[in-house]
């Protein structure tokens, strides 16, 4: 008994410990946000700043478009979460319950594409982009990022079909459903929490993408709010870093407030309600 309550209590360390490790540049970016320029050049930093000032916040609007770049990075994610999620669902239903060869070559596929970095692709995506006249382009971008999250998207959706039980479609059926009619009416609505939870990754993956929007877009209109952020450092690398971390810490509220959001949806049982009478 004594060993398992040692053995929990070392978890719940280890687990505050990783919190920790989680938070602490978040609440360290919080800090020097709203701390002066002379507590920023202090020899002795602090964790609160001595005279908080909303100035940086200011002159980060002032020297930047902070408010369109984040539409354009909004309207990015949103477009890529969208049309990944209605891709990838159909596609998962029919990877998970088709156990055919070429399902398993196309699951295959899926894992080991998530191995390919950036750089690999990043000359064909490229070619293939300025050939479609792409390039510079909003709608190129939502196009990458589509392509780059829907692997991962369908892995996540693939595991959550597997988990609804085949004998709810098989009874469709048997009503008269249609294949269509069985994934929009029957599956989908209990694949809920999984649709949202893939949806908040490709936003999410989107929202904090920096390479291929720095090497697509190079209109200022068109730029993304993370490549609006590399503006605050100037041409010898030193950073205005009050307004840095007051913009950086703009950038990172709404994954914060999407995800708490649908948190309880993520969480929420997923077959809720499918039981027949």
């Amino acid at each position: 008994m004594r060993t398992s309550t040692g053995a929990r209590a070392g978890q719940y360390v280890a687990l505050l410990a990783y919190l920790v490790f989680l938070a602490f540049p978040f609440l360290w970016l919080i800090s020097t946000a709203f701390k002066s320029p002379r507590e920023l050049g202090s020899l002795h930093p602090t964790w609160i700043p001595r005279h908080p000032t909303l100035a940086n916040f200011r002159q980060a609007f002032d020297e930047q478009p902070l408010l369109h770049a984040a539409l354009n990075s909004l309207l990015a994610a949103l477009g890529a979460a969208l049309i990944a999620v209605v891709i990838a669902t159909p596609m998962a239903w029919v990877m998970a319950r088709r156990r055919t060869l070429l399902a398993r070559a196309a699951t295959g596929w899926v894992v080991v594409s998530q191995a390919f970095p950036f750089v690999l692709v990043i000359i064909p995506l490229f070619l293939v982009l300025k050939h479609l006249r792409l390039i510079d382009s909003p709608a190129g971008l939502v196009l990458v990022y589509v392509v780059w999250s829907l692997p991962f998207a369908l892995w996540m959706l693939v595991g959550y079909v597997r988990a609804v039980p085949a004998e709810l479609e098989e009874a469709a059926a048997v009503d008269g459903a249609g294949k269509l009619r069985t994934l929009v009416s029957v599956t989908a609505p209990l694949l809920a929490p999984g649709i949202v939870a893939t949806a908040l990754f490709a936003f999410v993956t989107a929202w904090n993408e920096f390479f291929f929007a720095l090497v697509l877009l190079k209109t200022p209109q068109h730029q993304t709010l993370p490549v609006v952020l590399t503006h605050f450092i100037g041409a010898e690398g030193v950073a205005d870093l009050g307004p840095l971390a007051a913009a950086a810490f703009l950038a990172t509220l709404p994954s914060l407030l999407v995800f708490a959001l649908i948190q309880r949806r993520i969480t929420g049982g997923m077959l809720t309600g499918a039981v027949k009478s």
